[in-house]
């Protein structure tokens, strides 16, 4: 389907890759590794057209079609939702409209979003709205970067899913080891300017490159002595007459000799930043705290509190509450009733991934990351600056040219070198690759404050959570152990209890007031909302179920079972729009 051969590429002196060959045919899900800086988002463009090689050949299948989603800078437009995941359809009919809104509500959109203007969404949301128009095109080749960077947990299970049995081909740079051993089935390596497939998971990958390293280092070694004992004979005998014409020969195999070079070795940082002062064991609660927005209830009475060196995973479906929680720790957001409670000397720390103005536009990246209160010292902080992805001279770039996920980086560097005694983190992994989040998760391990954080990245939350918090219908429950505990906890529940469901119903509003609708027509009117809120309930069931189904590509083979599941769909919807009107005017 795709033939790379030869293919080189370079920017002005930094070569990217020379010589790099690959095979991408029907059905292969190939998941691209490489540091930071070795060209796999470049090679993505090169394949897709947007830019091109310096020599080399790059074949494709006639007919072939490829889609390509960036890491970040989605289009930004006043279409809605629902018209930027049809953009790239023509007439779109019923079973391609339904087939988008099961992709848009896979990707964590609700049924309210479809109409909303791409305009108004965050950059995540604007960027999950243009990965719903690339599935839904369905082309030959997906080319994906750092797709996950922007989903929650439910948004990632779903794209693991319907990448597993996407019918092209899937091409995705990742730093997720959980994505990319669920959806990948060979690594390609970009090491050493090249390209190389290793077929298998990414431990797989690990230990094969492990053992080519050590096969590699033994035969440089072997040479190396070789090599010593030419360099000893030349040295002793090439002055001698006798001997004077072997040495010569000697030195000429010295020469032609192919040179073995060591592997580099793999780089493993483990940096410890400085320790915060030490607050008391109970360092901040919420008490009685209600949040609402508008009408919809988050919290109510919620009583929450943190101890002294707890590591907390906030877990919990899509709109179920983590971020408020996050924010109203951080005394970003106040409650609507109810206190924040601060415990004996503590300092809290809030990082997002949205970081609009806190950054200096006229100061450097090193100026930025050495304005925190601690004395870092110079080659400390720019140690960090290299761990998180800001390389030699990259540290002297202006922040106001910096890209969205370099803000994050830096912001995040900030945070870390000069850490107050609670971190509360919201995605902290997005826009880190595999090594930076290996010294994230050592760096917080060895940490001696209290940190609370919400990640779509399961290795990350598996390797420091101490505790998890899952979050449903402004309820929290308290797992003590990583997610891994919590999923074993879950199922264990779900098997004791087989009859129960994930998400409890929603509790009822009261009937209303008494006017001149009191007494029998009151009644009436009480019994009327339950039944129209117990309709309701079930039509979002049912509507949830359909968006289930529509979502798996295999349905896609019986056209008729898509379009009579579309149609139903869009009754459903209509039915719901129908009530929902009615209990808003009641």
């Amino acid at each position: 389907m795709v033939t790379l051969r030869g293919v080189c590429k370079s920017f002005g002196e930094q070569g990217l890759f020379e010589d790099a060959n690959l095979q991408i045919n029907q059905g292969d899900r190939y998941v691209l590794v490489g540091a930071n800086g070795t060209g796999k988002s470049t090679l993505l463009r090169i394949l897709v057209g947007e830019q091109e090689a310096d020599s080399g050949e790059i074949s494709f299948r006639k007919g072939f079609t490829a889609g390509y989603l960036p890491q970040e800078n989605a289009p930004i437009s006043p279409s809605t939702v629902l018209e930027a995941a049809l953009s790239s359809t023509e007439d779109p009919d019923p079973k391609t409209e339904a087939r988008a809104k099961a992709i848009l509500m896979g990707l964590g959109f609700k049924v309210s979003d479809f109409e909303r203007r791409i305009e108004t969404l965050s950059g995540g949301w604007a960027m999950r709205a243009a990965m719903a128009r690339l599935l839904l095109m369905a082309p030959d080749l997906l080319l994906l970067d750092e797709p996950t960077n922007h989903l929650d947990i439910d948004a990632l299970f779903w794209l693991q899913k319907f990448l597993q049995t996407y019918p092209g081909a899937v091409f995705v740079i990742s730093h997720e080891r959980g994505f990319i051993n669920t959806v990948g089935k060979a690594v390609v390596a970009l090491q050493d300017h090249t390209l190389k497939v290793y077929h298998g998971d990414y431990e797989h990958y690990l230990a094969e490159r492990k053992a080519e390293g050590e096969r590699v280092l033994s035969a440089y070694k072997r040479q190396q002595e070789e090599i010593a004992a030419m360099e000893d004979f030349i040295a002793r005998n090439r002055v001698r007459f006798s001997t004077a014409s072997r040495a010569q020969s000697m030195i000429k195999r010295l020469e032609k000799l192919e040179r073995i070079h060591p592997p580099e070795e793999a780089k493993t940082v483990k940096i410890r930043f400085p320790q915060p002062v030490r607050a008391g064991v109970r360092v901040l609660a919420l008490n009685k705290v209600c949040k609402s927005y508008g009408d919809l209830k988050v919290y109510e009475n919620l009583d929450f509190e943190l101890e002294r060196g707890w590591k907390v995973a906030f877990v919990g479906h899509n709109g179920a509450g983590k971020s408020t929680m996050l924010k109203l720790l951080a005394n970003e957001i106040a409650p609507d009733t109810g206190e924040r409670v601060l415990g004996y000397d503590v300092r809290v720390g809030y990082f997002s991934q949205h970081r609009e103005g806190r950054l200096d536009p006229e100061k450097t990246v090193l100026q930025e990351a050495q304005s925190v209160n601690r004395n870092n010292g110079d080659q400390f902080t720019r140690t960090v600056l290299g761990t998180f992805l800001f390389p030699g001279d990259t540290v002297f770039k202006k922040t106001a040219v910096l890209s969205g996920g370099e803000k994050s980086r830096l912001a995040l560097v900030k945070l870390l070198l000069d850490p107050p005694n609670v971190l509360l983190l919201d995605e902290p992994t997005t826009h880190l690759d595999m090594t930076s989040v290996d010294a994230l998760i050592e760096a917080l391990k060895d940490f001696e404050g209290t940190i609370c954080c919400i990640s779509h990245d399961l290795y990350f939350l598996n390797a420091l959570a101490d505790h998890v918090v899952h979050i449903e219908t402004g309820k929290v429950t308290w797992y003590p152990g990583n997610y891994e505990y919590f999923k074993d906890r879950q199922a264990q529940w779900h098997e004791e209890n087989p009859q129960a469901v994930d998400i409890p119903p929603p509790e009822r509003k009261p009937a209303g007031g008494q006017g001149k609708g009191s007494g029998r027509d009151a009644k009436l009117s009480a019994k009327r909302r339950d039944k129209l809120e117990l309709e309701v309930l079930g039509l979002h069931e049912r509507l949830e179920a359909l968006a289930t189904q529509l979502g798996d590509p295999e349905l896609y083979s019986d056209y008729a079972k898509v379009q009579s599941l579309g149609t139903e769909m869009e009754v459903v919807q209509e039915r719901l729009r129908v009530l929902e009107e009615e209990l808003g005017n009641a």
